[in-house]
């Protein structure tokens, strides 16, 4: 009887368990995918190379994204958690497109896909104005990016395409600069990397 009363007292302890920063997993993850999508858009690598971007978007895009943002959860990060579980559901979304449903969708409908997630992009651009300057560069070309794409067959104008993938190519390299940022900035601890922090 003794035994199982003191079994059933909570253990409480003084340490608390410090949990590990997420937004890198999820900032590589995008930046990888993004880069590799990019490349094609802009027409440096051909479109046969679509089968590797959707396995990055199933795997590394998506994927890693989502646990990061369930991560950010955990740790009460509102913006991280819509961010990287939304921009998660954008790379599956897209890879289920391309790889089993894109056939017959006329090009307007991929446009205004494209256009609907540059509007919410925009409105986590707003978010970001009260957090770090390179978070605020990733996603200030991110909605050009969507712009972009999401014209092109609007307009009918591949050209557009071509513009979207090298701001596409941009995006990515401010994504991985604060992904790499916070690992190494954490890891030397003090900053090597600088992130353009709000004082």
């Amino acid at each position: 009887m003794l035994a199982a009363t003191a079994r059933a007292e909570p253990i409480i302890r003084g340490d608390i368990m410090k949990l590990a920063n997420p937004a890198p997993l999820g900032l590589f993850g995008f930046a990888l995918t993004t880069w590799l999508l990019s490349m094609i858009n802009a027409g440096l690598l051909p479109p046969a190379g679509m089968g590797m971007v959707l396995a990055m978007a199933f795997a590394f895009g998506g994927m890693a994204q989502f646990v990061a943002g369930m991560m950010e959860m955990a740790t009460g990060n509102t913006f991280g958690f819509v961010a990287f579980c939304s921009y998660a559901a954008f790379w599956w979304s897209f890879a289920l497109f391309a790889g089993f449903f894109a056939k017959g969708v006329p090009g307007a409908m991929v446009g205004w896909y494209l256009l609907i997630w540059g509007a919410f992009t925009f409105a986590m651009f707003i978010g970001t104005l009260a957090l770090n300057r390179a978070l605020q560069l990733i996603f200030a070309a991110l909605v050009v990016t969507f712009l972009l794409l999401g014209l092109s067959p609007l307009l009918e104008n591949p050209q557009l395409t071509v513009f979207g993938g090298y701001f596409g190519l941009l995006t990515a390299v401010f994504a991985f600069y604060l992904g790499a940022a916070d690992v190494i900035n954490a890891a030397h601890g003090k900053t090597l990397l600088p992130i353009g922090a709000q004082a």
